[in-house]
C-alpha cells in the first residue's frame, strides 16, 4: 500500500490534533504524499502551515484548492466544482490551472465516475483521486459510493489514482496507486 495522507485543517482542529502530531503519524505511517487541505482559512494562514509543512516533511506536499501557493509546494489539488469555478469547461480549467503552476509541479484532480475518469484521460495530469469508496464520517456531501466498482473503473485511468472516501489502510486495490487517508490515520 502506498500512502496519500490528507491533511484537512477543520478535521485536525475538530480532534484537537496539532499539524506537527498529524506530520508524525503521516510519517510513521510512511506517507508518499500529504495533501494540506483548509476550506476555511485565508490564504495567508494557508502559506503559514504549507511553510510548516515543508520543514518537517520531506515528501511530496500538495495543497488543496490554493494554486497561487503553488511555490511552496509540489503540487495542487483541484475538486470538479473548483474546476468549474475556474472555467464551466474542465478541459479549459486544467489548462488554465496548468499553465499557471507550470509543467514541474504536480497536477491532479478529483474524479467520481467513469465517465469523469475519461475526460481525465485526456487532460495534462499527473494523478487523479477517485472516489469515493465508501461513507465517511468527514465529509458530509458524498452522492455516490463506488464500493467495489471503484477498482474496475480505476483500471481506465491513463493516470496514477489514488482511491478516496473512507478508504483504509488494509483494503486492496489491482488498479490503485495510492490509498488517500486522512481521518483513518487518526483512528
Amino acid at each position: 500500500m502506498r500512502l496519500y495522507a490528507l491533511c484537512d485543517q477543520d478535521m485536525l482542529d475538530s480532534r484537537g490534533v496539532t499539524l506537527s502530531s498529524f506530520l508524525e503519524i503521516a510519517k510513521q505511517n510512511n506517507a508518499e504524499i500529504i495533501q494540506y487541505r483548509n476550506k476555511n482559512a485565508d490564504i495567508a494562514f494557508i502559506k503559514q502551515q504549507l511553510i510548516a509543512i515543508r520543514k518537517d516533511y520531506e515528501g511530496f506536499l500538495i495543497v488543496n484548492d490554493a494554486y497561487e501557493l503553488v511555490e511552496f509546494c509540489d503540487g495542487v489539488h483541484l475538486g470538479q466544482e473548483d474546476l468549474k469555478e475556474i472555467d464551466a469547461d474542465i478541459y479549459k480549467a486544467v489548462k488554465i490551472v496548468r499553465s499557471v503552476i507550470g509543467k514541474d509541479k504536480i497536477l491532479g484532480i478529483s474524479t467520481h465516475n467513469e465517465k469523469e475518469i475519461l475526460e481525465a484521460n485526456e487532460m495534462d495530469l499527473n494523478y487523479v483521486g477517485l472516489g469515493a469508496f465508501r461513507t465517511t464520517s468527514t465529509k458530509k456531501d458524498i452522492s455516490t459510493v463506488l464500493g467495489d466498482k471503484l477498482d474496475m473503473i480505476a483500471s481506465k485511468s491513463k493516470h496514477f489514482v489514488g482511491a478516496i472516501g473512507g478508504v483504509k489502510k488494509d483494503d486492496t486495490f489491482n488498479h490503485v496507486t495510492y490509498h488517500v487517508i486522512g481521518s483513518g490515520l487518526l483512528d
